[in-house]
């Protein structure tokens, strides 16, 4: 039993890498270049991924960690997450919340390097002694998050054809090796989540992930719902793969931080479908002429 803990310990990294490339590489092969370059133009649209995404959201998580009695390593996670808003779940939920796919498609790559960009330049304001560099984690985002993403986004401009083909075979990766992902991750931290019942740690995480996804809709002025609604699910759904990274680029990161990552990707693939249905019915209340 322990040389099974061991193995999976020491694969748990290689695990969480594959998963993380896999993912934002399919994420970049559903990027339409004319879609985010038409997006780019919507300065209403980028000022609010900005405001919402990198202002509200740290905002609002510095206040959960203020106002909830949460263990440092919990915090420390909440504050990650949120300066990383975009979970690569979202593309498979815009279609079952009726929302914009040009939108959504132009929305992920921004939000993507928005994430890149600000997480390692805001990390070390937002959080007090955080032992870890600016560069150290910017490495580890553009190598593993944004790399992916754009060379998947450059085979779908160049080699249209060539997309198409690869992609039902890279989702599958990354399905496996997110599946993969959670069992490694279950087994090994399976016990520290149960004992963060008491903790507050769940509060935290979907007190943050609900009040994001519903600020973001209420207040998404200008925008059509259906675009609303990809705004609010992306705000409201954390990047796993951007926080993992981050994690690891610490020098030894503290268990129940690891533990707090992966409760919020599986808190969050939870959540999702259940907001995407509440935003499929307010499209058919809107589209028969109601407020929505």
């Amino acid at each position: 039993m322990n040389n099974v803990m061991q193995f999976l310990q020491t694969t748990l990294q290689p695990v969480v890498l594959i998963f993380t490339v896999s993912n934002l590489a399919a994420m970049g092969l559903q990027v339409r270049m004319p879609q985010v370059v038409t997006a780019l133009k919507n300065r209403r649209a980028i000022a609010l991924i900005f405001i919402w995404g990198w202002i509200l959201g740290p905002s609002f998580g510095y206040l959960i960690t203020k106002v909830l009695p949460l263990a440092e390593p919990f915090a420390l996670v909440v504050l990650l997450a949120s300066l990383a808003p975009c979970a690569p779940v979202l593309q498979q939920m815009v279609p079952k919340a009726r929302g914009d796919i040009g939108f959504a498609g132009a929305f992920i790559p921004v939000v993507t390097i928005g994430t890149v960009v600000l997480m390692p330049l805001l990390a070390p304001v937002l959080i007090n002694g955080l032992t870890v560099s600016s560069a150290a984690l910017a490495k580890p985002l553009l190598l593993t998050i944004l790399l992916p993403l754009v060379i998947g986004a450059v085979i779908r401009h160049f080699a249209d054809t060539a997309a198409t083909r690869i992609f039902p075979a890279l989702k599958g990766l990354a399905v496996i090796s997110t599946l993969a992902c959670v069992a490694w991750c279950l087994t090994l931290y399976g016990r520290g989540m149960i004992n963060t019942a008491g903790q507050l740690a769940l509060l935290s995480m979907t007190l943050f992930m609900v009040g994001m996804t519903v600020i973001t809709y209420r207040f998404s002025f200008g925008l059509k719902q259906n675009q609303r609604s990809v705004m609010a699910m992306g705000m409201g759904a954390q990047n796993g793969a951007a926080i993992f990274a981050a994690v690891f680029a610490m020098p030894s990161p503290d268990q129940r931080t690891v533990v707090m990552v992966v409760m919020w990707v599986l808190w969050s693939t939870f959540l999702a479908p259940i907001f995407a249905r509440i935003f499929a019915k307010l499209a058919g209340k809107a589209e028969a002429g109601g407020q929505a």
